[in-house]
């Protein structure tokens, strides 16, 4: 039974969804409208959260997987007092507004995760539950005890990414985690049935979840109450709630059609519905004072659970300040001093030493989980902790399986939940699968950690299939995303130091083969410029920069024309991305604009445009071959850098060319 209150609370979500995108003409009604009894019970009744304080470390989390529905959570942050007005919910979707399209964290309070692309939302919820689970398995339940909801609809299930992340959520029994499916049976191009006929009840079974399909109940919200309690009895599997909604209830006939997955914006279809909800068909934006004043009740309630929890937090045996390390996801002090030092004529592949580097500040960076997608020991990312699994959550190390899309999406919620720093590692080659969630992780500034090996054609005999060409450019034109090759151990261990200190996600790449620790890499503080000077001459003709295991080939190349007594500079470029945001002195002191400049990247040469004059880099894909000859083959050496530094001299600076 509804009252009349509550109808009128549900009613004005609705009216205020359509207003909004009456008003933007622009955005998705249907769903807002359809789902308002759900998101009424959940933030009415349901969910753990103060909205006075919406980074309380012990809040429920939510995520609107189907991000298309913003205006419904919008509706939400507003009327319950997350510090969203009204005025906000008239700009919607305008230029500079806190209620944009889709919901994107940091820009609007409540907004947990950055949502749009589907599927997104249910990899993101998975990583949080782990967050959770992890943190509550090392600080205990007293002080890290919530869960993680999620509204997902159909297109969410037919992306593949849910898929994955879904299968990985069922094996690690997240019991914390319900996710809401919301059943419509309508996209853009029509019903479902054009496209899938699947089982979604049986599949999420088959992952190992709890499924209360309710069927045609969109509208009951005491049973939407009662199966969303019950699925907090879960303690050792997922829960998927299933219910039948109505897409564009109740305006008359917009209803279950897929003009209504859009925007409702005929005049005499919004005043049929308003009329039918009981409201002023001319009036628009419409609160009533005591809708308002019960949902500021309901954003309020969790006050009390969250100064309960300061206390429990400042009594705990544990300390403030280890609580505070874990919950913020910051290091001990002094943990750099950890980060190890190479001698010079060490061997070793970079891949070899992120291990190594990881392994030094497990100690000191204790927010670190560390894992990778069936290539842990491959890609140096095998952290020395157990694995976290169901029955030891607290582990560190965590085995994604073949799932890189997902694992990159889970590594973003863990990152956005807090308390965690996810690493996730896998080829290079495979960033391919990975970059939706890359990309999301730079627009959200989440603070991940993505490794990538096997770097280059250096990779050999696997073949092109495996060796990566165009993957470090397209990273590269990724907005804020720091990317690091670097050239031997020394620059991982300062690429750490970078990342670690990073506002958002950093990726860096790393080699499968050996490649020597060079001379001057130990200086400190130089990755974290972005490209810095490694071997200079009082007057030099040329500037050959590199990046990654191609920096030894420039030093090779060096020591060659100096012997014919043309002066160059070596210079290390691990990060156009950092070297970019130095002050234009600094750039211009490494890069000096008089002086031609080689760039030398075993990948393709987009983008070397910005630095070099010339380039040794590899336009075409590779071939199966051991390393080395790939290398040659594609004349990635050190002969083709010196003749390519020749080429940009005029003749008499090159002594070869006089004689």
């Amino acid at each position: 039974m509804t009252s009349d209150l509550q109808s009128r609370q549900i009613n004005t979500i609705r009216a205020l969804a359509l207003d909004a995108v009456k008003q933007a003409n622009s955005g998705h009604s249907g769903t807002a409208m359809a789902l308002a009894p759900l998101a009424h019970v959940l933030f009415s009744n349901v969910m753990n959260y103060d909205a006075v304080d919406p980074l309380w470390p012990d809040r429920d989390r939510f995520i609107l997987s189907a991000g298309h529905a913003s205006m419904l959570l919008y509706s939400m942050l507003y009327l319950t007092g997350y510090g969203i007005e009204l005025e906000d919910i008239k700009q919607f979707r305008q230029l500079g507004s806190r209620t944009p399209g889709h919901p994107e964290v940091g820009v609007t309070p409540g907004i947990e995760v950055t949502t749009g692309p589907l599927g997104q939302g249910i990899a993101n919820a998975v990583g949080m539950a782990l967050a959770e689970r992890h943190l509550q398995a090392r600080l205990g339940p007293e002080i890290v005890n919530h869960r993680t909801w999620a509204i997902c609809g159909d297109g969410d299930l037919m992306e593949g990414v849910s898929h994955e992340a879904a299968s990985l959520a069922g094996h690690q029994q997240l019991g914390n985690l319900v996710v809401v499916y919301d059943d419509n049976r309508i996209t853009i191009d029509g019903t479902t049935d054009l496209t899938v006929s699947d089982d979604a009840q049986k599949r999420f079974e088959s992952y190992g979840w709890h499924v209360n399909n309710l069927g045609d109940v969109a509208e009951d919200v005491n049973m939407i109450n009662d199966a969303l309690l019950d699925a907090t009895k879960e303690t050792q599997r997922p829960s998927l709630v299933i219910i039948r909604s109505h897409i564009g209830f109740p305006a008359p006939t917009a209803v279950d059609t897929p003009g209504a997955h859009g925007a409702i914006t005929d005049d005499a279809e919004i005043a049929a519905a308003k009329e039918a909800m009981g409201f002023d068909p001319e009036a628009t934006f419409q609160v009533a004072d005591d809708v308002l004043s019960t949902y500021r009740d309901a954003g309020h309630r969790g006050s009390r659970l969250r100064l309960e929890w300061e206390e429990r937090v400042k009594n705990s045996s544990l300390g403030e300040s280890w609580i505070a390390t874990l919950l913020d996801g910051t290091p001990l002090p002094s943990w750099s001093d950890e980060l190890p030092l190479y001698d010079a004529g060490t061997s070793l592949a970079t891949r070899n030493a992120n291990n190594q580097v990881l392994d030094a500040l497990i100690d000191v960076v204790p927010s670190l989980v560390s894992g990778s997608a069936d290539l842990t020991g491959n890609t140096g990312t095998n952290i020395a902790s157990q694995a976290m699994t169901a029955s030891n959550p607290g582990g560190r190390k965590l085995y994604y399986g073949v799932r890189e899309h997902a694992m990159g999406s889970i590594a973003n919620g863990m990152a956005l939940h807090g308390g965690v720093i996810p690493v996730v590692g896998t080829f290079l080659v495979f960033a391919d699968y990975m970059r939706p969630s890359v990309r999301m992780a730079a627009l959200s500034r989440a603070k991940t950690v993505f490794v990538w090996s096997h770097d280059s054609v250096g990779v050999g005999e696997d073949g092109p299939t495996h060796q990566p060409i165009e993957q470090v450019a397209s990273l590269r034109a990724i907005p804020d995303l720091d990317v690091i090759r670097p050239a031997d151990a020394n620059e991982v261990s300062q690429a750490w130091a970078l990342a670690l200190t990073n506002n958002g996600p950093t990726a860096i790449i790393l080699t499968r083969q050996n490649v020597p620790v060079l001379e001057g890499t130990d200086r400190p503080n130089q990755v974290s410029r972005g490209a810095y000077i490694l071997i200079d001459a009082p007057e030099p003709n040329v500037v050959l920069a590199g990046t990654g295991s191609e920096v030894q080939l420039c030093v090779e190349a060096a020591a060659a024309l100096a012997e014919d007594g043309i002066a160059s500079r070596v210079v290390s470029m691990p990060s156009w991305e950092v070297f970019e945001r130095q002050d234009r002195a600094y750039r211009d002191e490494v890069l000096p604009a008089q002086i031609p400049v080689v760039g030398v990247e075993a990948g393709v040469s987009l983008g070397w445009d910005r630095w070099a004059d010339s380039t040794v880099t590899i336009d075409q894909f590779g071939m199966s071959a051991p390393g080395d000859q790939v290398m040659a083959k594609f004349g990635i050496s050190a002969s083709a850098i010196e003749d390519a530094a020749r080429d940009l001299l005029p003749p008499d600076k090159d002594r070869r060319r006089n004689d």
